[in-house]
């Protein structure tokens, strides 16, 4: 067991980019020099040393340096090993696929800094700067996702194997499960009036008229637009493909040619003028001015109060939760009985810390079986009342088959998915030329990557 959630941590396949490129702001003179070569592909001095100094700003740094570098060389080790198999293997990763994963990032990192400037501002550099700096990396790491995917795509776990698994397990070793809450939600959309809607429709009308007589599309959407994601690069979205955007969106969007400009879309977010940057085969890049109605004061309280109503019809036992869902929300949940879906798991359990903290607050203070009052929620610039059910709460407790059963059933597909990467892994250095030097010969390696 301890072996096993070691491997886990030396095997990570992604190294956050948000902390490389920090790490090469921070130490660019780093003498540099190679420390192993794998196949074609080589471990730079600098590679350990930044990878080190970002851990340990981050305070992440376990045992005495010299083992945490070794660590991080043999995690760099599989890494190259992989992408060396991809090479073998003619693996492609297109320039536009890398273009369209490097944008989908940049629009994430962005986001998480709150604006343009402030990520130019945290990493010293220009967007333009970071994106020289990570197109390399992100290619090799697609390879070698690619790559590590192949390997373990047809794994499978039988019931049987899992309580196998759950069964060897040492006492002492059995994870202790903390507190899980099940949350469910009903969501009422308070009613947008025609007028509400004119205005906005209104206001992009003369947009794309102001456009026409030659005002620039980016300089309004800095003014004018609302969704904060793009606002402040002048509404451009980044290369998407289908299948990423709303559908009428992408209906649109998809229409267009290079410079022209939408009619007005509605979409769920709101109402959108939309132009083509450009096109590169199945990948656009547009702009977009988005506008929302706003929700009158009388609609808003006609939302609460009629989720009041709906409330008190579960807690006098007069409905049960699952038929309020069904027939009373307006959220896409309601197909899934109206529970929350914790993400990083994909169940409908979440630790306290993984509930959004406005979320937790509300539902702390219920029983099981009981419904909050409506609740007013304001997410991506929009409205709703939403009343919260706490279908159940556990107690701390260590992991057992009958209530833990999903859990143990992802730790005995990783543990064989990871057999199967370790029995790889030592057959693929076997015939692969690998070199390690200098003073990393000496680390205690968990592999035999050392070749007498």
């Amino acid at each position: 067991m301890k072996r096993w959630r070691k491997l886990i941590v030396l095997l990570p396949i992604f190294v956050l980019l948000a902390d490389q490129v920090s790490a090469q702001t921070k130490q660019d003179s780093i003498i540099d020099g190679i420390v192993a070569i794998v196949g074609g592909n080589v471990v730079l001095i600098s590679d350990i040393e930044n990878q080190y100094l970002q851990l340990r700003s981050q305070g992440s740094i376990q045992g005495t340096a010299p083992k945490m570098k070794c660590s991080i060389l043999e995690n760099m080790l599989f890494q190259k090993l992989l992408l060396h198999q991809a090479q073998v293997d003619s693996i492609q990763v297109t320039d536009l696929q890398v273009e369209g994963e490097m944008d989908r990032r940049m629009r994430y990192f962005i986001s998480q800094a709150g604006s343009p400037e402030r990520l130019e501002e945290h990493f010293g550099k220009t967007l333009l700067e970071i994106k020289n700096e990570l197109r390399d990396v992100i290619k090799e790491q697609m390879l070698v996702e690619q790559t590590q995917q192949k390997i373990t795509k047809d794994v499978t776990i039988t019931p049987a194997e899992v309580k196998a698994f759950f069964r060897k397990l040492p006492k002492d070793s059995i994870p202790l499960i903390n507190s899980e809450l099940e949350v469910g939600m009903i969501v009422k959309l308070p009613a947008i009036g025609d007028a509400e809607k004119t205005i906005v429709k209104d206001k992009l009308k003369s947009f794309k008229d102001r456009i026409a007589k030659g005002d620039e599309f980016s300089t309004l959407a800095v003014l004018y637009s609302e969704d904060p994601g793009s606002a402040k690069q002048g509404g451009e979205l980044g290369m998407f493909k289908r299948g990423e955007m709303r559908p009428e969106f992408e209906a649109a969007a998809f229409k267009l040619k290079q410079g022209e400009v939408s009619d007005i879309v509605e979409t769920e977010d709101g109402f959108h003028l939309i132009q083509m940057i450009e096109r590169r085969g199945e990948y656009i890049n547009v702009r977009h001015i988005l506008l929302q109605p706003k929700v009158t004061v009388a609609n808003l309280n006609k939302a609460k109060i009629f989720l009041d109503s709906v409330a008190t019809l579960i807690s006098k036992k007069s409905m049960p939760f699952e038929q309020a869902v069904i027939r009373f929300s307006d959220d896409p949940s309601k197909n899934s009985g109206g529970m929350m879906i914790n993400q990083a798991s994909g169940t409908t359990k979440f630790e306290s810390g993984q509930l959004d903290a406005k979320v937790f607050f509300v539902v702390d203070k219920l029983k099981k079986g009981e419904v909050s009052a409506p609740v007013l929620v304001n997410e991506r610039g929009k409205q709703d009342y939403r009343i919260y059910f706490l279908k159940e709460r556990t107690n701390p407790h260590k992991a057992n088959l009958q209530e833990d059963y999903a859990k143990i059933q992802q730790w005995a597909l990783e543990r064989k998915k990871m057999d199967i990467v370790d029995s790889w892994i030592n057959t693929k250095i076997a015939g692969t030329y690998i070199a390690i030097l200098n003073e990393y010969r000496n680390c205690e390696f968990q592999r035999k990557w050392l070749k007498k």
